[in-house]
């Protein structure tokens, strides 16, 4: 079998899939169109999130048999489509489920010890500390929504501490030693962090709004390292101006493209063209911190990502 690998990853990917009698050509800087006209060629695509996998783009790969994705979700790919032509999906969210719960965690530590803030003032001469008194991880409540890979991964961590941690998830019984599932009303009343693992779909697109952030009894600090159209930025914005919401970690912004290579459609701050409202405030709030959708980038998981595709196609291919 032919596979076309779309996207730099580790040797380990290219390596395995040879060793299992793969052909593995690379392309990575070819144009979508250009792959188009060549697609038909392969029985396997190899991508991470270098452009969407289409009904036209499908359409042309007549001979596709499977598409593998080195992450976690699949939203860059018209996944119904694309099994109602008998393509097998492949992800790897097994693969950077830690690197993501630690990142989480480095987050929401970070901003209740301020220590972004206090770094930048002790480089500039400022030694304040009152200023940046902050805050225990004991007492509180960690509320997790989206308890799946990630999720659990995160949850995981949070076992050295004192805290109670809840999980809300549209799936029935997902909820294990480390989170109780509770109902979204009970969530809401209770936690003190929300820290968002879920995929991009319809029903979390936009799904932090005004309204779901008061609905939380208690003011609160969120964290994502989910996608970032989770949350409508500009009220995000408003939550922190008014003291709803204490604190925020981002490591996925509402204006990342699709492919999540690049923050706008085009490089709008190195072009100094004007940037959203929002964003400007982001960049300047001392209790946001801000990554660029590396939760799940590490040297670890690079390899982890890549033996997990190896692993999941072989298991398919050899039976």
């Amino acid at each position: 079998m032919k596979v076309l690998v779309l996207d730099s990853n580790h040797p380990i990917l290219k390596n395995g899939l040879e060793s299992l009698n793969f052909q593995c050509d690379d392309d990575f800087t070819s144009s979508k169109e250009k792959i188009k006209e060549k697609i038909h060629n392969y029985n396997g695509i190899v991508i991470r999130s270098r452009f969407a996998i289409d009904k036209d783009f499908i359409n042309k790969a007549i001979n596709l048999k499977f598409i593998a994705r080195v992450g976690a979700g699949l939203e860059n790919i018209d996944t119904i489509y694309a099994q109602k032509k008998g393509v097998k999906l492949i992800a790897a969210p097994e693969g950077n489920r830690n690197a993501v719960g630690e990142h989480a965690l480095g987050m929401i530590l970070s901003l209740f010890n301020k220590l972004n803030k206090a770094d930048r003032e002790v480089r500039q001469g400022k030694w304040l500390r009152e200023d940046n008194r902050g805050h225990e991880m004991d007492g509180k409540t960690v509320g997790i929504i989206g308890y799946g890979n990630m999720g659990k991964s995160f949850a995981k961590k949070l076992r050295g501490f004192d805290v109670e941690v809840l999980c809300y998830d549209i799936k029935a019984s997902v909820g294990n030693e480390n989170a109780r599932q509770v109902s979204l009303d009970e969530f809401q009343q209770k936690v003190d962090v929300v820290s968002l693992h879920t995929p991009e779909t319809s029903l979390t697109t936009n799904m932090v709004d005004t309204k779901f952030i008061n609905a939380f009894a208690k003011p609160i600090w969120i964290i994502n390292t989910g996608r970032g159209k989770s949350i409508v930025t500009e009220h995000l914005v408003k939550a922190l101006q008014s003291g709803k919401i204490l604190g925020a970690g981002l490591d996925v912004l509402e204006y990342e493209k699709t492919s999540f290579e690049n923050l706008f459609k085009k490089n709008v701050i190195s072009r100094g063209v004007e940037m959203p409202e929002a964003f400007q405030y982001l960049i300047n709030a001392d209790n946001v911190l801000l990554s660029p959708h590396v939760a799940g980038w590490t040297k670890e998981s690079k390899e982890k990502l890549a033996q997990t595709i190896v692993d999941k196609i072989e298991l398919i291919f050899s039976s």
